[in-house]
C-alpha cells in the first residue's frame, strides 16, 4: 500500500520512520546487555533496519519509500527475535506505520471525490 507523495500524511510517516531509527538502537543497547547479543550481531541487524527506515525516508517523495517502509516494519519486528521487547516496539511502530497510509488513504480518496 502507498500513497501520493502530496499526501498530507507524507510527514507523519516521515517522523514515524525517524523516531523508528532511535528506538532501533535504544534496542540495541538492551540486546547487548540484557540479552546477551553479541555487540556484532546486534549492529548488524540494527543497521539492517536503520538502512531501511532512512532509505524509506528519502523514498516518500516517491510512492516505493511506503514499500520501503513496510520492510522496515518488518525488520524491525524481526529484531524481537534478538531481544524480546523489540517485539513490542516493532508492532507498536508497525501500527502506526498502517494508520498513516490508511489515513492518507481515506484523504485521497476524498480528495479524488470532491475534485
Amino acid at each position: 500500500m502507498t500513497l501520493d507523495p502530496k499526501s498530507p500524511m507524507h510527514m507523519p510517516a516521515m517522523g514515524t520512520l525517524i523516531c523508528q531509527v532511535i528506538v532501533i538502537w535504544l534496542g540495541y543497547i538492551g540486546m547487548i546487555q540484557v540479552s546477551g547479543v553479541s555487540m556484532g550481531t546486534g549492529a548488524a541487524w540494527c543497521a539492517v533496519a536503520t538502512v531501511l527506515c532512512l532509505v524509506g525516508v528519502v523514498g516518500l517523495r516517491r510512492r516505493w519509500g511506503y514499500l520501503v517502509g513496510w520492510a522496515a516494519q518488518v525488520v524491525t519486528i524481526g529484531l524481537g527475535l534478538l531481544t524480546p521487547w523489540m517485539y513490542a516496539m516493532g508492532i507498536i511502530f508497525a501500527l502506526i506505520w498502517a494508520s498513516c497510509v490508511v489515513l492518507g488513504r481515506r484523504l485521497e480518496t476524498r480528495q479524488e471525490a470532491a475534485q
